[in-house]
């Protein structure tokens, strides 16, 4: 059987423009492992619609049998929803299914005749399962970690149990994207790869819904996996998608420790918790000396009673004295912090003062979101101002704000400012010019991606790109 799997088009209007996502365009990587899963008995393509890159011609050429459309990020679901008609037009007999994060947590977003079937969880094991049971014409109701659309109605078989050893599972299918490996980038990191080194979080924030997608539990793989994928992976620059990179202190020594013995060098960008950095400072050490050269951390707010309201189970004091741990050891650090919807001025001023107050190097700043499947969207979803699921991309306002759209995105704009101001951009490009160890340890950026991130900095320190967007996303949803 031909199989094609697509990621859906980012799209590019100014609400994405100044969002995160031109700073960040990462390979398919729940797509490569899927079709790592379905290689052993179909032939398998992937088709990441990039710019440039041609829907139609793509399936004209391959005549799938079926298709696989993921969408994981809420923003995607109309994109995912437009491809997947699309090409249900062109082949009025392929069949569609559609998994990933928000399809497995929102499938009532996907009940239209043009998708099929929707995969809920993880699809390593129910894709393959979903296949070859319609293949033979079996009732899909016995396929497990489904839901079926039929007649208008969504049909739910269960949940399927979750893959009990990660290094069960064979390894992602890059060759299937190498053609757009030099696309795919984070901030000014091109030619990036994506690795997974586990998956879950025991931990609730309102926020998230991580937690709810892997069913509680967190599981992963063994350092002597991890290290044998990064050997084989070509990319030198490696993007671990893991939410808490530190969960296990004890695998994390123990991949450094292989990475150093093997002389495996290349640059690793990670996630992770403040207070695991700040309980275990010798670990980072090591793990810069490995390579580990950029972490991104989830400050989230700047108070107790802030922290307590999303319930972080963590403290501002460990988000400081993990800034504290990562500057002496000398590792590029990103910091997110949550804004509030009825912030006011004195809130704005406070943040501002805080970021600088701690010389936060890279501060970013997201706008707090009720996303489907999160406790957040559960407990504030009859406030929504809008279900255009394209507002929901951590940029824009989807609950009334406290001071008028206007001033909202003002303040929002000037934290932007306050951190990515020209004087501190020339600091930093000096520094890293003359700087021969950070060039040694960090890479030489690329030119264009500079200039990319300078162009997406420029939009997200405008306050008016956040209110086109904000005008343009309610103008679709009336349509």
């Amino acid at each position: 059987m031909r199989v094609l799997l697509v990621q859906p088009r980012q799209r590019r209007r100014a609400g994405f423009r100044s969002g995160f996502r031109t700073l960040a365009v990462v390979e398919p990587l729940g797509l490569e492992m899927v079709a790592a899963a379905l290689q052993r008995e179909h032939e398998v393509q992937i088709v990441d619609l990039l710019p440039g890159v041609n829907l139609e011609k793509a399936a004209l050429r391959f005549r799938p049998d079926a298709c696989g459309i993921s969408c994981s990020f809420t923003v995607d679901v109309g994109e995912t929803l437009a491809a997947a008609r699309y090409l249900k037009d062109m082949f009025p007999d392929l069949f569609v299914f559609v998994g990933g994060h928000h399809a497995s947590l929102s499938p009532g977003d996907f009940s239209v005749p043009w998708v099929d079937v929707l995969i809920v969880g993880e699809g390593e094991e129910t894709a393959p399962a979903l296949l070859r049971a319609w293949g033979e014409g079996q009732d899909l109701l016995s396929v497990a970690g489904l839901v079926l659309n039929r007649d208008g109605e969504q049909v739910a078989t269960g949940l399927r149990p979750l893959v009990p050893s990660l290094d069960q599972l064979p390894f992602p299918a890059r060759d299937l994207v190498r053609k757009w490996r030099r696309l795919y980038h984070l901030g000014t990191r091109g030619r990036l790869a994506s690795l997974e080194t586990s998956r879950g979080c025991p931990y609730r924030c309102t926020f998230c819904s991580v937690w709810k997608f892997h069913q509680g539990k967190v599981r992963f793989k063994s350092a002597e996996r991890v290290v044998e994928e990064l050997a084989a992976t070509e990319a030198k620059n490696i993007f671990i998608t893991d939410d808490n990179f530190l969960a296990s202190i004890r695998r994390a020594e123990a991949i450094a420790d292989l990475l150093l013995r093997r002389g495996i060098r290349k640059r690793y960008i990670f996630q992770a918790r403040t207070d695991s950095i700040a309980r275990h400072p010798e670990t980072v050490a090591k793990l810069r000396e490995a390579g580990f050269v950029t972490v991104f951390l989830g400050l989230e707010k700047i108070d107790a009673e802030e922290m307590e309201s999303i319930h972080k189970a963590n403290t501002v004091e460990a988000n400081e004295a993990a800034l504290a741990v990562l500057r002496k050891v000398g590792m590029n650090t990103y910091g997110t912090l949550i804004v509030d919807p009825d912030y006011d001025e004195g809130d704005f001023r406070r943040l501002r003062e805080y970021v600088r107050r701690h010389a936060i190097p890279n501060a970013w700043f997201t706008v707090l979101t009720p996303l489907p499947g999160t406790a957040l969207f559960e407990q504030l979803q009859e406030t929504l101002t809008t279900r255009n699921w394209e507002m929901f991309d951590l940029a824009h306002a989807v609950l009334p704000t406290k001071l008028g759209l206007e001033r909202f995105y003002r303040e929002y704009a000037q934290l932007y400012t306050t951190v990515y101001s020209p004087k501190v951009l020339l600091r930093r490009a000096w520094n890293a010019l003359v700087n021969k160890e950070g060039r040694r340890l960090n890479g030489l950026p690329s030119p264009a991606l500079i200039w990319k991130s300078i162009e997406c900095l420029r939009c997200m320190t405008n306050p008016r790109e956040y209110l086109l967007a904000h005008a343009e996303g309610s103008r679709a949803e009336g349509t």
